[in-house]
Order: structure tokens, then sequence, then C-alpha cells
């Protein structure tokens, strides 16, 4: 399995990533990055409304890697967005990241009354090269659909909730016709799902542990997957991914669990 896909303006992005959603406690996301740097990520996922940019910072000047092999991702978030304002919360992300660009900026949330000005403060800081690679988050079909119609590039990646407790084939699909990169956000369902039979029989039957299996199970599904975490070793063992494949017949009982866990807002209440 390659560890980059590439974006579809040719830019390579990490295939697995680290993402931190919390501030956490004095120096301890500063020092997850720095484990995950140092462990072989080369992906780190933030967002202005996670309040930790500035930390995210600091854990990537102490890894001592340049900068320039990293891929930094961050967010506008809903009480930041329009026009004018997403260039201030952009400008805001760049000083706390202490980085004078980002490799992808998402649009976290498709707010209505101002997802159309914040795609067009987007595309901006893409064409003056400010972002490498601009992209949505938490958008479904009617969302993207909708965005197509006002749209000069098109996002470059959808980031949203998947893992087999919440599988979304049709939007995958979508997005691969778009071009659009699926990216996928709590693929370990917070551990809500560690005591699931299926999961844990698939587990035993690939020698991995089941938040092993969860990752790879969204990587060979082909989307960039960021388990989120702050502990050195869970850090490390979310990386331990690359040396085994889940079968077809399992893949395929992944694909088909019923039950739904949802651990973030339902996009389609942003119609």
């Amino acid at each position: 399995m390659n560890k980059t896909v590439t974006l579809q303006n040719g830019i390579e992005m990490p295939l697995l990533g680290l993402g931190i959603y919390a501030p956490g406690t004095l120096d301890e996301v500063s020092n997850a990055v720095a484990y995950a740097l140092a462990a072989g990520y080369r992906m780190i996922d933030t967002a202005s409304i996670y309040k930790n940019e500035e930390e995210v910072g600091k854990g990537i000047l102490k890894s001592g890697i340049d900068r320039k092999e990293i891929f930094i991702t961050s967010k506008v978030y809903n009480d930041e967005q329009g026009y004018e304002e997403t260039f201030k919360a952009f400008d805001r992300s760049l000083n706390r990241l202490q980085t004078d660009y980002l490799d992808l900026y998402l649009i976290h949330w498709p707010v209505r009354e101002h997802r159309e000005a914040t795609w067009k403060a987007l595309e901006k800081l893409y064409t003056e090269g400010r972002v490498r690679a601009i992209g949505v988050s938490n958008y479904y079909e009617p969302h993207l659909e909708e965005l197509q119609t006002y749209a000069e590039i098109m996002p470059m990646v959808n980031q949203f909730e998947f893992n087999p407790f919440l599988f979304l084939p049709d939007l995958l699909t979508y997005c691969k016709n778009l071009g659009i990169q699926p990216e996928g956000y709590a693929p370990l369902v917070r551990g809500k799902a560690e005591d699931n039979e299926v999961l844990n029989a698939v587990a035993q039957r690939c020698g991995k542990s089941t938040y092993q299996v969860l990752i790879r199970w969204s990587m060979q599904h082909g989307v960039v997957t960021i388990p989120k975490s702050v502990k050195k070793d869970r850090i490390e063992q979310n990386f331990d991914v690359w040396d085994f494949e889940i079968s077809e017949e399992d893949m395929h009982l992944l694909n088909s669990f019923e039950t739904q866990i949802r651990v973030a807002e339902d996009p389609m209440s942003y119609l």
C-alpha cells in the first residue's frame, strides 16, 4: 500500500496522519506531535476550534523535522466563516502554528449562510499560493451538489466521520467521481466499538488490535485516515498498520455492520 495519495492538483498527501481534537494539559499536545513525527507520521490535523494550534506548532519545532516534510491541515470554524473573516481566521492559524503556509485548509462545517463566501475565500488563498490544497469537512452529497454551482475550483479533500459503524460507500463514490480525496476522522469510534464481536474476531485473525484493524480498514478503502491520540504508545501502535492486510472476506464483514455509531454532529443538519 502506498503511504501517500495524490490530490487532483498533484500534491502528495500522506494516507495516515495524527489527529488532535482537544487542547490537552500543558505540553500534552506538543509532546504528542513530537512523538508522532518521531514514529514516522508526516501529517498533523488540527483546527482553530481545537484550541491547540500553538501546541502543534511547538511540537513541530520540537521534533527537529523540516517543515517542508510535514503536511499540516487546519480548518476554519463556524463562527469564523464568511469572506473577509476567513482570511483573518487563516492568518490567526498561521501565527499560532508558526508557519507561513498550510498544506491543507478546510471549511470545518457547511454553515448555510456562509459556505459560498467561505469557499470563495479558500479559492483566493489557494490561487495566491498561501495554501497548497483546499477542501471541505463534513460535506455530504447535497452540500457538494450545491458547491458545484459556485465553485471555480473543486475541493481537493472532503473530511468526514468514517468507520465501519458509519460506512458511507455512496459518499465515497460521489467524492471519487468528482476527483475529491476522502479523508476519514473518528476511525476508532472514540473507543465505543472495541467490544464488538465481529471486530474482535477480525483483529484476532489479523494478529492486530481492534484499533489497528479499524485504521487499516479505512486505509484499504482509499481513505486518508487520522486517528486521534496524545498517548505515545497509542500513537506508535496506530502507525503500525503497514505490515498486514485485511482479507476481502473480512472487509465485507466490516462493511456490513447495521448499527450506526456517530460521535460528531450529523452534517445533514446543516442543509
